[in-house]
């Protein structure tokens, strides 16, 4: 990841959080403490959140508002594309108009949502995606055989990702309103599920 590409993604957050968010991910650094959170945050978020492909915006969202009750970091939702091994998997590649994508009458769109703490990548979509039986053969592919099965969440430093045959190429980030609106969806799901 290029420094360009942190000044890139520190301007989108500045124009939906401000410049005190921008440069608190700039200087962040993640903390045993706060990967202990993290972890914890994420198995008790995959214990209720049911499987299923295409579900990356509500997953990182109710995983984002798990976090923001029990950390202090930066954390910021993300939307864009991810390519494996260079190739779009989910998104072209093309900027796209967010507030129009995140809105309550959301068109359908096909491309990845995760979540940044500073300049962590933080993706549980990527494992439910690539285990599930529509999810996309190369990603699946990808999954196991770079990372094995049984995985439930990526965490990596976002200028490593490409050593694991991936890129995050951010394009929006999500306002409190459109996380908190994801959020309930998210309890939607999670509530139908467990009525089953």
């Amino acid at each position: 990841m290029a420094s360009k590409d942190i000044t890139q993604l520190a301007q989108r957050i500045a124009a939906q959080h401000g410049w005190a968010a921008a440069k608190a991910f700039k200087a962040y650094a993640m903390t045993d403490a706060d990967r202990a959170v993290l972890s914890q945050c994420a198995l008790d978020l995959l214990a209720i959140f049911p499987p299923a492909a295409g579900s990356s915006a509500l997953i990182s969202a109710a995983l984002a508002v798990s976090l923001e009750r029990r950390m202090t970091a930066p954390i910021h939702v993300v939307a864009g594309t991810l390519s494996v091994e260079g190739v779009p998997i989910f998104g072209d590649g093309q900027p796209f108009d967010g507030a129009h994508i995140f809105s309550p009458s959301a068109p359908d769109w096909d491309g990845h949502v995760w979540i940044m703490i500073g300049p962590h990548i933080v993706d549980m979509a990527i494992f439910r995606t690539a285990y599930s039986a529509q999810g996309p053969a190369r990603l699946a592919r990808h999954v196991d055989l770079t990372f094995g099965p049984g995985k439930g969440l990526y965490v990596d430093h976002w200028k490593k990702t490409p050593r694991v045959g991936l890129h995050y190429d951010p394009h929006y980030v999500l306002s409190a309103d459109e996380v908190t609106r994801l959020m309930g969806d998210a309890f939607a799901v999670i509530k139908q599920a467990r009525a089953v």
